[in-house]
């Protein structure tokens, strides 16, 4: 009888068990290297009816021996390099294990952290849908050589080419194919997205290099995120929500027949945290931003033409639509002549509701302005700014957000007096918070708040008692013209009577 029993101890432990795996990996390929030699040799010197059958002997021999498949994905397909390849080498920087004795490092320009894979020789154990598979790095070099005309000698130029071989058993390669693989290229997107650094995007010179394009940039390092802005509680998840249920709707999007993407409008006075929400949009999305100062662009071709040159998953921004340009009306004569002289507000509608509005996937247009009344209703309506946000001034809740921020904290003894004084007085985020940036010692700083908003109290009061006199002067003058005009008109009527009399007597 078989003893069906055993303990954790008689286990054999996992680096010997790798080591196994290893050696017959070795084996069978050991034995797929021999099976190809022979079926050469049988190919070059036997007659083909016998060479066929031979063949298909000896295949069905090694085939139940060798069920290994091994798959090479080269970095580079001819000139063109193999996005597989980069998936890879991405994918297995999340798979490293300290079974591994040698990595490899980098980092690549847009990415934010370092990179690690396995070097050459190494081995990555993964395991999909119940297929053990494994991958190992491959690098060979190549010499070659020319001769050198100018100096008459020969010189070598030393090429690396580099792969990754992945085994597994080949009744798995459909499912390795058609599955892994795909799965491989999806993680490797969603890895780049975690370490991309933002880029922030400003317009260059339009008559300049184009083969360089007309964009500029730098990171974009903003420390600006939903926690730390001092919105309401209420609408920054409401925000939230919204970004969420676009960027997952891809197919609902083409399903109704729009285009991907999403107009805001971010409106409220200076200072109310507009250029901060922005940043926290792209940091929340880990979308790029792109600056489409509209002053720069001087035709509706050119405007064209830089909506062409922006990448999926971003976030254009005009800031200050409602004084950034005088556009031409749709009706301007002028504009009827040549449309393409000038930017037009018929070709920044297109661009934002428009055929060249369809021009890139998932798409973020913010607008801001500091007058909301200002802007041509014909860009306010849905599907241009879908979505009016109203950044206005500082609140209770906003005030404990700031104070977290620069603080620290989240109660104090000055906070009531602080959010009655808030609720009573009209005062910006900016401004609280350079208030509370002045002093470390929170009493301080708290007090220093308190008596800026209690200034501002007093200028307020100041300036409606004011506003009070001078109402109270122009009515005493109002009635005083009222009444010198009552006299002057008694004056002139006795004045006709005496007249009349007179011409009579």
């Amino acid at each position: 009888m078989v003893n069906m029993f055993f303990s954790v101890s008689d286990m054999p432990s996992t680096p010997s068990v790798l080591s196994a795996y290893t050696s017959v990996a070795a084996l069978l390929m050991l034995v797929r290297t021999v099976f190809n030699e022979v079926q050469t040799m049988i190919s070059k010197f036997l007659p083909q009816k016998l060479r066929e059958n031979l063949l298909l002997r000896l295949g069905e021999i090694f085939g139940s021996l060798c069920s290994q498949m091994t798959v090479l994905i080269s970095e580079y397909n001819g000139l063109s390099v193999n996005e597989i390849y980069q998936a890879s080498e991405t994918y297995l920087s999340s798979r490293i294990t300290p079974s591994i004795n040698e990595l490899k490092v980098f980092k690549a320009q847009r990415e934010k952290n370092i990179s690690v894979t396995i070097n050459k020789g190494e081995k990555v154990f993964d395991i999909f849908e119940g297929i053990q598979l494994v991958w190992e790095f491959v690098s060979t070099e190549t010499q070659k050589s020319h001769f050198d005309y100018d100096n008459y000698s020969h010189t070598s130029e030393t090429t690396e080419n580099r792969s990754f071989r992945l085994s597994f058993n080949k009744r798995y390669k459909e499912v390795v194919l058609r599955a892994y693989l795909p799965y491989v290229v999806e993680r490797s997107k969603a890895i780049k997205e975690e370490n991309k650094a933002l880029k922030l995007y400003s317009l260059g010179s339009l008559s300049g290099d184009y083969d360089a394009g007309p964009w500029g940039s730098i990171n974009l390092d903003h420390p600006s995120t939903f926690e730390t802005m001092a919105l309401d509680p209420e609408l920054k998840n409401e925000l939230m929500e919204d970004l969420d249920r676009f960027v997952r709707r891809r197919d609902f999007y083409r399903r109704v027949g729009k285009a991907w993407k999403r107009g805001y409008l971010l409106y409220g006075p200076p200072g109310t945290g507009k250029s901060s929400l922005i940043a926290a949009m792209a940091n929340y999305l880990k979308f790029d931003i792109y600056d489409l100062e509209l002053k720069s662009i001087h035709s509706n071709a050119d405007l064209r033409k830089l909506v062409v040159s922006t990448a999926n998953r971003s976030i254009l921004v005009i800031e200050d639509i409602d004084c950034s340009i005088e556009l031409q009306n749709r009706q301007d004569g002028s504009y009827k002549e040549n449309e393409f002289t000038f930017l037009t507000l018929s070709g920044l509608l297109n661009f934002i509701d428009g055929l060249w509005s369809s021009c890139g996937d998932e798409r973020i247009i913010v607008f801001t302005t500091n007058y909301k009344d200002r802007i041509d209703p014909a860009l306010l309506r849905p599907g241009r700014m879908d979505k009016h946000i109203n950044l206005s001034f500082c609140t209770p809740s906003g005030f404990k957000i700031l104070a977290s921020n620069y603080l620290g904290i989240s109660t104090h003894h000055l906070f009531t007096h602080i959010e009655e004084l808030i609720e009573e007085v009209e005062v910006t985020p900016a401004e609280v918070a350079e208030e509370l940036m002045k002093y470390e010692n929170v009493d301080i700083a708290l007090k220093g708040v308190t008596a800026f908003i209690e200034r501002k109290k007093l200028m307020k009061c100041n300036e409606n008692t004011a506003e009070e006199r001078k109402d109270v002067v122009v009515e005493q003058e109002k009635e005083s013209e009222g009444f010198q005009g009552k006299c002057d008109s008694k004056v002139r009527k006795n004045q006709r009577k005496m007249a009349k009399k007179g011409k009579e007597g």
